[in-house]
């Protein structure tokens, strides 16, 4: 059973779906509901031993993150957690990466408080995952307190970055700074219970078959 943490409690896995059909095309990918591809769905199949000791599973409610989840974890019920759902990228959607200008990405990233396409801001995403990460760590009874037991948050690439800015403690421009791959292991865990980053952007190697 691979390890991905030691000396600290693991708190959180995050899993970023598997490629999608609109990954595979090169779009830029938002609310856009597309369904993985078959190496996508092999890559959620080589999830499964690298998530010892997780129990209770949550998901964006798109169909990419839900069927990561059941392929990953078959034997748990996913239950759907919108706070995990991809950024919207309003009408920009579905459009190839290399259409999106140079000024609109600047402006992107250099304004957390400024939406692409008319969607949704970052600042936004960072609002609904990090009140939702704080109540699992405010709720005495979740997972998040127990040192064997844990939860899965299969997601996208903006909600997981933004988890991974809530474990550092650091401004959410902070997620400029990293890369999350489909079918990518991340580990928030605890040290003396306090948030930490553990792993980030581990990518198991693919199952045979």
């Amino acid at each position: 059973m691979p390890v991905l943490w030691s000396m600290v409690v693991a708190v959180i896995y995050l899993v970023r779906h598997g490629q999608s059909t609109t990954n595979a095309l090169g779009l830029l990918v938002g609310r856009s509901d597309p369904a993985l591809t078959d190496h996508g769905r092999r890559q959620a199949r080589s999830l499964h031993g690298w998530l010892d000791g997780v129990e209770r599973v949550l998901t964006s409610p798109l169909q990419r993150a839900r069927e990561t989840a059941a392929l990953a974890m078959p034997h748990l019920e996913a239950e759907v957690d919108h706070a995990f759902i991809e950024v919207d990228y309003g009408d920009l959607d579905g459009t190839p990466l290399d259409q999106v200008s140079d000024e609109q990405w600047r402006a992107f990233e250099s304004d957390h408080t400024h939406p692409l396409g008319n969607g949704e801001s970052l600042q936004a995403v960072d609002e609904r995952v990090h009140a939702r990460l704080n109540a699992l760590a405010a709720d005495a009874t979740s997972l998040l307190h127990d040192p064997d037991r844990h939860v899965l948050i299969v997601s996208h690439v903006s909600p997981i970055k933004s988890a991974l800015t809530w474990a550092m403690g650091v401004d959410g421009s902070a997620a400029w700074r990293m890369r999350i791959d489909n079918g990518a292991v991340s580990v928030i865990g605890a040290r003396r219970g306090t948030a930490t980053l553990v792993r980030a952007n581990v990518v198991p190697p693919l199952a045979q078959g």
